[in-house]
């Protein structure tokens, strides 16, 4: 049974608007008579502007590379800042050779480990279950096969439309420093091998209480308790600091459930105190809701976001976690954080036939609650954790792909174009090249940078007007494109702090379409956020604590973040992985530790606390909400607010 275009149960018409998605569409724009007349001399004097900066720009190029600065070798990089012609790449395009692993071979590998059959030793020097994997078009799909001489062929999909895998490949930008060889990363061909990481993940506990489905861990069900003590998190933290390239991070501490931790908010506190300017947890949003003290405890300890995890808009959408009031819960939780100054992104696991309906409406969910929420993240379901075992037929049935996603925030939202508005992740790694720039030599962090695989995550952005919730794709007005090799270009001349900021601000002058802008968001709010959300304003550079209160309108990031499972894992995403696992024996890539050989089960049985029964002997037992039953929560359920099938999108 194979992945299509459509899903069961759609049309050939709709097949027919689900490929047409796909290719450029023009969205009506606003007619220049409804702007008010002070409106409409603003858009002449930026009209001028973009023409002066068309003329200036070339210029300024010329300069940069006529006169180039010296190379800077910062005191937290391994070498000189990397210029675009340096930078290496992995094999892209198709077909192509990669290596995999064998689904069935790795699960033996790991139960040898486990009982202790196998040495530890093995992860690393003997490559189990590694097979060669194929990534070729065919049917219109682009898909991945492989065989094992033992348990035969396996075959999944990596996306439905070619021509925007290939839009996403063309603009990858090239890798980060290759990191060097430490004891915190010796993890055989599960090791990372290049860029500096975005996203530091600590699981402070496999203690949860919900029993959801999917869950990467498993939380709650392997018969043990994993639960970091205070020298582990002292120790992980510690650790992360000695890693090269010596880079600035966003932590996430995750679970589990973190704040069942008993640490988690002096671990908050402590991540900050070590120098981290972003803190998060991942949460599923009970605690945060039931008790607004504590989030104004994690507020006042440094907890900058919360990741919490989002099915959609209804409690209906949240009935396969087992819990009655899930959306109420998710919605109490939202509100308790932002009193206490907290940001929110919106966490989706996205699973074909179960909640890929609910794409649109999340973004709209964002869109009305655009004072509060700063991102949505998509992941489109990794078959690992409970899931690992999943029959093939229902695998090809819920699969779903990056492009998948693509394409239904188009068809649900009535906006985006999947071949002009989306974007690796990677693609805004020139922000952080200027933004390095910035930083000079002394300084002792890079700046955060995200440098995976283009196969890993996109992202689109929208501009949104927090108080009117007007709001339109960032793509609409502005040659994203172009403004990102521009900056690459700035950054490569690596000259002082005018010759970059005036830079930044003449690309983004000269690729405005004022024609285009919303009403009432302008050249001189654009610049001034891009400048803001790269971190660099202020004498602190890279410090930034957002756009929230400083701006009437925000850019919402819409991401997508695949993370791999056995029946489609290729290694030359591990070795690139922007997000590492603090764990008691390194850092790990998230999919080698969560999905691939077995990091997880085998180090959190290595190092686990206690069997469960002794530990709820000692500790008492945490209620676990798992059977369909409301949660209380203080002052009853949020209000229902009546949802608007259309915003205010400015046309």
């Amino acid at each position: 049974m194979h992945d299509r275009v459509t899903v069961v149960g759609h049309s050939a018409e709709r097949a027919a608007r689900e490929a047409e998605t796909f290719r450029t569409r023009n969205v009506p724009r606003q007619d220049a008579e409804r702007l008010s007349l002070r409106q409409r001399a603003l858009r002449r004097a930026e009209q001028i502007a973009v023409l002066a900066a068309k003329t200036a720009y070339p210029l300024h190029r010329a300069l940069g590379e006529a006169r180039p600065g010296p190379r800077v070798q910062p005191r937290w990089a391994p070498a000189p800042l990397i210029r675009k012609a340096e930078r290496s790449f992995p094999k892209l395009g198709w077909p192509r050779e990669t290596d995999s692993l064998c689904p069935e071979c790795v699960k033996q590998t790991r139960e040898a480990i486990l009982s202790g059959r196998t040495p530890l030793s093995e992860l690393v020097d003997g490559n189990p279950g590694e097979v060669k994997a194929q990534i070729l078009e065919d049917s219109g799909r682009i898909v991945m096969r492989k065989t094992c001489p033992v348990h035969g062929e396996f075959e999944d999909v990596m996306s439905v439309s070619p021509e925007f895998l290939a839009r996403i490949e063309r603009l990858f930008p090239g890798r980060d420093y290759e990191a060097p060889k430490s004891k915190l990363r010796n993890h055989g061909t599960s090791s990372i091998k290049y860029g500096r990481g975005s996203v530091l993940t600590v699981d402070l506990t496999n203690r949860c209480n919900m029993m959801c489905d999917p869950c990467f861990m498993d939380a709650n069900q392997v018969g043990y308790v994993h639960e970091l003590t205070w020298e582990d998190v002292t120790q992980i933290l510690d650790d992360s600091l000695s890693v090269q390239p010596r880079r600035q991070m966003s932590v996430q501490f995750s679970g589990g459930e973190p704040t069942l931790s008993p640490f988690f908010v002096d671990a908050v506190r402590y991540a900050r105190d070590v120098g981290y300017f972003c803190v998060q947890c991942a949460s599923n949003g009970i605690r945060f809701a039931q008790e607004p003290e504590f989030c104004h405890a994690a507020k006042s300890a440094g907890l900058r976001l919360v990741y919490l995890q989002f099915d959609g808009v209804s409690n209906a959408a949240h009935e396969h976690r087992k819990v009655g009031n899930l959306f109420d819960v998710k919605q109490t939780a939202i509100d308790n954080l932002h009193a206490a100054g907290i940001d929110v992104v919106l966490v989706v696991t996205v699973v074909r036939g179960v909640n890929d309906d609910q794409v649109g409406p999340i973004v709209e969910f964002a869109l009305e609650n655009s004072d509060k929420i700063t991102v949505v993240s998509f992941q489109p379901v990794s078959f690992t954790g409970r899931d690992e075992d999943i029959s093939d037929e229902r695998r090809h049935a819920q699969r779903y792909t990056l492009s998948h996603l693509a394409r239904d925030v188009s068809l649900q939202l009535g906006a985006t174009e999947p071949m002009r508005d989306w974007f690796p992740l990677s693609a805004m790694n020139p922000f952080s090249d200027v933004v390095d720039v910035l930083l000079g030599p002394d300084t002792d962090f890079g700046a955060l940078k995200c440098g995976c695989h283009p196969n890993c995550g996109i992202g689109t952005v929208l501009v949104v007007n927090k108080r009117t919730k007007a709001w339109a794709p960032l793509c609409d007005f502005i040659d994203v494109e172009q403004v990102l090799k521009d900056l690459q270009e700035v950054a490569d001349a690596g000259k002082g702090k005018a010759h970059v900021m005036s830079g930044v601000a003449l690309s983004l002058a000269r690729n405005f379409r004022p024609e285009r802008a919303p009403a009432g968001y302008g050249l001189t709010e654009l610049v001034r956020q891009c400048i803001s959300q790269a971190g660099a304003t202020g004498d602190a550079v890279g410090t930034t604590e957002g756009d929230a209160a400083a701006f009437e309108w925000r850019f919402l990031f819409i991401a997508g973040m695949w993370f791999q499972d056995l029946f489609n894992y290729d290694f030359r995403r591990t070795e690139m992985c922007i997000i590492p696992y603090g764990t008691q024996q390194g850092e790990i890539s998230f999919c080698a530790y969560n999905t691939g050989v077995g990091w997880r089960q085998i180090i959190e049985k290595m190092h686990m606390s206690a069997k469960v029964s002794d530990w709820y002997r000692e500790h008492g037992r945490h209620p676990v909400y798992a059977k369909g039953q409301d949660l209380e929560l203080p002052g009853g359920a949020p209000k229902a607010k009546a949802r608007r099938r259309r915003l205010n999108l400015v046309d």
